[in-house]
């Protein structure tokens, strides 16, 4: 394996860990962003106001996006273990 193999694989799986948690990130970047400006406009200073409702949000999204985030881990996995065989005999990633 070289060193661009290398940086190839730490690549991939980087972009395929954000595409995973990206979604949920971005649900609760909305959900804080939107509580945020209602306990603003409320004068609301109470924290407890924004986590419970962004945790049940999250919650909510984990279940739905649960089947989803497993076909790709799980697709990815396979990927990378069908490639031991060449990556051993030296032939470098495909």
């Amino acid at each position: 394996m070289v060193i661009q193999d290398a940086v190839d694989l730490v690549r991939g799986s980087l972009f395929q860990a954000l595409l995973i948690v990206g979604p949920l990130l971005l649900i609760a970047l909305l959900v804080g962003l939107i509580l945020g400006m209602l306990q603003t406009a409320m004068q609301i200073q109470d924290s407890t106001v924004a986590i419970i409702p962004r945790l049940i949000l999250l919650g909510l999204a984990l279940m739905l996006l649960l089947p989803w985030m497993a076909d790709r881990l799980v697709g990815y996995s396979k990927e990378r273990i069908l490639e031991i065989p060449t990556v051993v005999s030296g032939n470098g990633l495909p």
